[in-house]
C-alpha cells in the first residue's frame, strides 16, 4: 500500500493565509463592536443586524486563522491527522451561535414593525458608510493574500457584509429623507436572511465533512476515470473514496488493478501527478492489486 503525504506546501500556505486572516479578523471584529455600539446608541436595528452579520464573518475568519495555525501542528497518538479538523468544530459552534443572533434580531425587528422607534439617521449613514469602507479593505486583503479554501470562504462572507452595510446605509438615507421608520426593521430582517444563508451554507459544508462526503467541486466518477487513464498498465480502479480532512487537505483511497506489478512505480507516479494536477489531491493512499489474480479469486 502506497501513501503520498506532501503537506509541506500546505503548511507554508497555511502560515501565509493565517497572517492575512488575522489582519482581516482584527478589522472585522473591531468594526463589528463599533457598529454594535453605534446601532444601540442610534436605535437602529439595521446597524445591529449588520454588526451581527460582521460578527459571523469575524467568527469565520477566527476559525480560519486558528485552523491555519493548528493545521501546522503534527499528528499525535490520539489525533492521527493532528488538529486539521479544529475548524470543523469551530464552524459548528459558530453556526449555532449565529442562529441564536438571528432569532434575537428578527424578534426585535418584528416588534418594531408594529411600534416604530426613532432612529438617528445621520449616525446610521455615517457608521454604515464606514462599514462599507472596512469591508472593501478586508475584501482587498483577502483577495491579494494566499488563496486557500479558508480565505475564499471568508471572502464570500465579506461580500455578504458589503450587502449588510449597504442595507444599513439605505435605511439611514430613507429615514433621513422620508422619515419612514419601518424601513429599519425591514432591512434588519434582510440582514438576518443573509446571516441565515451564510450560516446554513457553512453548516452544510461542515456536515459534508462529518459525513466524509466528496468535497465541493469534485466528481467521484471523473476522479476514477482520470486515475484509470493515468497509465496503460492500469486495468481498473475501484473502491475509490474521497473526503476532506480539513478545508486545505483532501484525502483519497483506492484500489488499483494492475496488468503487471512491474509497472507499479511508474503507475504510482502517474496517478499522483494526475490527482495533483487535475484535482489538487495530495493525500492519496493507493493499494495495488494484480488483476488476473483477483479474477481467479472471484471464481473461488
Amino acid at each position: 500500500m502506497s501513501h503520498d503525504h506532501p503537506n509541506h506546501h500546505h503548511d507554508h500556505g497555511s502560515h501565509g493565509a493565517g497572517r492575512t486572516l488575522w489582519v482581516a479578523l482584527a478589522l472585522t471584529l473591531g468594526f463589528a463592536a463599533v457598529e454594535a455600539v453605534a446601532g444601540w446608541w442610534a436605535g437602529s436595528l439595521a446597524l445591529l443586524g449588520d454588526a451581527g452579520h460582521m460578527l459571523t464573518d469575524a467568527a469565520a475568519l477566527g476559525i480560519g486563522a486558528v485552523a491555519a495555525r493548528l493545521s501546522a501542528l503534527g499528528p499525535t497518538r490520539r489525533l492521527s491527522y493532528g488538529w486539521k479538523r479544529a475548524e470543523l468544530v469551530g464552524a459548528l459552534v459558530n453556526v449555532l451561535f449565529m442562529y441564536a443572533v438571528v432569532v434575537l434580531v428578527a424578534w426585535s425587528a418584528l416588534r418594531r414593525l408594529g411600534n416604530p422607534v426613532d432612529v438617528d439617521a445621520s449616525a446610521v449613514i455615517l457608521v454604515g458608510s464606514l462599514g462599507l469602507g472596512i469591508n472593501l479593505l478586508v475584501a482587498w486583503l483577502l483577495h491579494r493574500g494566499e488563496q486557500t479554501l479558508n480565505t475564499q470562504g471568508a471572502l464570500l462572507h465579506v461580500m455578504g457584509d458589503l450587502l449588510g452595510s449597504l442595507a444599513a446605509v439605505t435605511a439611514g438615507v430613507i429615514i433621513w429623507s422620508t422619515g419612514w421608520l419601518p424601513i429599519d426593521p425591514l432591512l434588519s430582517l434582510f440582514v438576518c436572511a443573509l446571516i441565515v444563508v451564510s450560516s446554513t451554507r457553512l453548516l452544510l459544508n461542515a456536515l459534508n465533512v462529518v459525513m466524509a462526503g466528496v468535497p465541493r467541486g469534485l466528481d467521484l466518477a471523473e476522479i476514477q476515470a482520470a486515475m484509470q487513464d493515468a497509465h496503460p498498465s492500469i486495468a481498473d480502479v475501484h473502491h475509490v473514496h474521497v473526503w476532506s480532512v480539513s478545508s486545505e487537505t483532501i484525502a483519497l483511497s483506492a484500489h488499483v488493478e494492475m496488468q503487471t506489478m512491474n509497472d507499479w512505480p511508474a503507475v504510482l507516479a502517474a496517478i499522483r501527478h494526475r490527482l495533483h494536477q487535475a484535482f489538487d489531491i495530495d493525500h492519496p493512499t493507493l493499494q495495488p492489486e494484480v488483476a488476473a489474480v483477483d479474477r481467479d479469486c472471484a471464481r473461488c
